[in-house]
């Protein structure tokens, strides 16, 4: 109500619900205020019910203490004025805890009585110290102090009321602890702010770093998935244009092919974008891995590459990760072939060694153009599936003129029988 505004609470990469105020490192609700930035609706309220708690109970502790001056119209001013500093404590903290320390040392040396005005003194030094202005606060409360100790034990003589004596000094024990209680207490605060802002940052990184994660791997399946699917595609395609007057039947085998393979990657790309849906929900088909090799070959197949598989060591699970991105590896080294080398054979080999999986794809080339291998986000995305799973990509042309892609992928133990 008469706080002033917060920045909004942090969300999610996905436009989630704000953090909560507990467990999950925001302020607690009560605190909140302590948060408020410069500039915005006066506290208004807060300082009112302050002012007048302030003045009722510097009223009673009046009739109650007879040896002080009564409570009159310049002690009720003086009061008024520390109060309504207040409304200003947000933005202007500094001048604020300095005028309300001077207005309480005025309203002690003039001889009114103890009470409920040291709260304006506290609410201005939490207002400093949780706002960064710490010296400001220490160096307030230290000049209140020692004027307080002046006018008990030196200038009493001068100031009402008439005939005072000196101050016992037990009594600065009580105003000691008092100011170091409201040092102590808004240096929790201050500290505990700059951890809920640490912690806001952290959040905020490392929801954006998901985020980034997040894209690049539905652009790494996008890519692989489409540019495989589509360079089949583009095979059959010439094949059927370049057949079609001469030898239907092998046209319609070209089209059959292009129907199969456009059908796959629909269903692909279906499987990746069901990613985004709400978080939580499964994907409705698994990941494909290794298995699925065996069509790698057939459709390699029917754009004219001949593929020889070889197994070496003894197969051992893995997990989806590992396993998916050894066939994505396998399925852009294969694609890559058909696009950019003019061999008709390939030859992959999956070998297993004790805590690695390891692929090696070759050709014999020659490259038709000028990316032997390819080039771009194809051997990117290799690579970045390597190092995603701790892994190495080596990828170039061989001694004898062909090209080979070699790929290592650990095998963590918890993945082996």
């Amino acid at each position: 109500m008469d706080q002033q505004p917060t920045p909004g609470p942090d969300r999610g990469a996905r436009g989630g619900p704000p953090c909560g105020p507990r467990g999950r490192g925001g302020p607690p609700r009560a605190w909140r205020w302590a948060e408020r930035e410069p500039g915005g609706a006066l506290p208004w309220l807060s300082t009112v019910l302050l002012a007048a708690f302030v003045l009722a109970g510097s009223g009673f502790a009046a009739r109650n203490q007879p040896d002080r001056e009564a409570l009159d119209a310049l002690g009720r001013v003086l009061l008024l004025t520390g109060s309504a500093l207040l409304l200003w404590r947000h933005r202007h903290p500094v001048p604020v805890v300095f005028g309300v320390a001077a207005l309480t040392l005025a309203y002690f040396a003039a001889g009114y009585a103890y009470g409920p005005v040291f709260l304006t003194v506290a609410v201005a030094c939490y207002a400093a110290i949780v706002h960064g202005h710490r010296r400001a606060a220490w160096w307030a409360l230290g000049l209140l102090w020692a004027g307080h100790l002046l006018v008990s034990h030196w200038l009493y003589r001068h100031l009402p009321p008439a005939g005072d004596g000196p101050g016992p000094w037990g009594q600065e024990i009580p105003v000691a602890a008092f100011a170091v209680a409201v040092l102590a207490a808004s240096e929790l605060v201050r500290v505990r702010r700059e951890q809920w802002a640490q912690q806001r940052a952290e959040r905020a990184a490392a929801e954006s770093r998901r985020a980034d994660e997040e894209r690049l791997r539905i652009a790494r399946e996008l890519h692989d998935v489409l540019a495989h699917s589509i360079s089949v595609i583009n095979v059959q395609a010439g094949v059927g244009l370049a057949l079609l007057d001469t030898d239907p039947e092998q046209a319609r085998t070209a089209l059959t092919t292009i129907k199969a393979a456009s059908k796959e990657a629909l269903g692909e790309v279906r499987q990746v974008l069901a990613t985004l849906r709400t978080p939580g929900d499964a994907p409705r088909a698994p990941a494909p891995g290794l298995d699925r090799l065996p069509e790698l070959v057939e459709q390699a197949a029917s754009t004219g590459l001949t593929v020889e598989t070889a197994t070496e060591g003894d197969p051992v699970p893995l997990s989806p990760g590992t396993d998916l991105a050894a066939f994505r590896i396998v399925q852009e080294a294969l694609t890559n072939v058909v696009r950019h080398s003019g061999s008709r054979t390939a030859r992959v080999v999956i070998g297993h060694t004790p805590g690695a999986l390891e692929l090696r794809i070759d050709d014999e080339g020659p490259a038709t153009g000028g990316d032997a291998g390819g080039s771009g986000n194809g051997l990117a995305g290799m690579r970045e599936r390597a190092a995603a799973l701790g892994g190495t990509i080596e990828a170039g042309t061989r001694p004898d003129g062909g090209f080979r892609v070699r790929a290592v992928l650990p095998v963590r133990p918890e993945e082996t029988p």
